[in-house]
């Protein structure tokens, strides 16, 4: 019997870190709710840090996800953008393990791969492509479309997340750790 797993994906910026929840049963997704948590630019970074920690402390609160997945930091020229997006997704990665949730990190080309079929896809084809799989999703901002596609990804590798760690595969473990991980998994089957 398969259930129902919540799964929050979470898009981390300083400024709006958008938030998007999906229930997975199986292969079908659902749709239920996304938004953004925004931080006011004329404070200080602790305190925008902790409007950020706040935030998602309620959507974790109000939506109780079973698990939770964030988009993983990409290096930029701006060093200094990057330190900062570096700071909210901190946030974002401690929120839901103080809440006792299990967490699983993506890369951005990996979530545009597996959204759009293509790892350097636009924005607007990721909200396309989030619209036609979640049909009856709603999202006002690109944040939360963009975290709505990281809960999508998580739903279609969670189980290859699963595989690893009964393996003793490390995540990241190299080249050869998908290789063996997905040869583990034809073997399950």
């Amino acid at each position: 019997m398969t259930t129902d797993i919540r799964i929050l994906g979470i898009d981390p910026g300083l400024r709006r870190t958008g938030w998007g929840l999906i229930t997975a049963r199986g292969s079908k997704l659902s749709y239920l709710a996304c938004g953004v948590v925004t931080s006011d630019g004329d404070l200080p970074l602790a305190l925008r840090l902790r409007e950020l920690h706040e935030g998602l402390t309620r959507v974790i609160a109000t939506h109780t996800p079973d698990e939770v997945s964030v988009e993983e930091t990409f290096v930029n020229k701006d060093a200094q953008a990057t330190l900062k997006l570096g700071h909210a997704r901190a946030v974002a990665l401690l929120v839901p393990a103080l809440a006792g949730l299990p967490v699983a990190e993506y890369a951005a080309n990996l979530v545009k791969k597996t959204v759009a079929g293509n790892g350097h896809a636009e924005k607007v084809q990721i909200q396309a492509m989030v619209k036609f799989l979640l049909p009856k999703a709603e999202f006002k901002l690109a944040d939360a479309a963009d975290a709505l596609a990281i809960a999508i990804t998580h739903a279609s590798h969670r189980g290859a997340i699963a595989l690893d760690r009964r393996h003793g595969v490390a995540a990241g473990g190299g080249p050869g750790a998908a290789r063996i991980a997905a040869a583990l998994a034809r073997l399950d089957r």
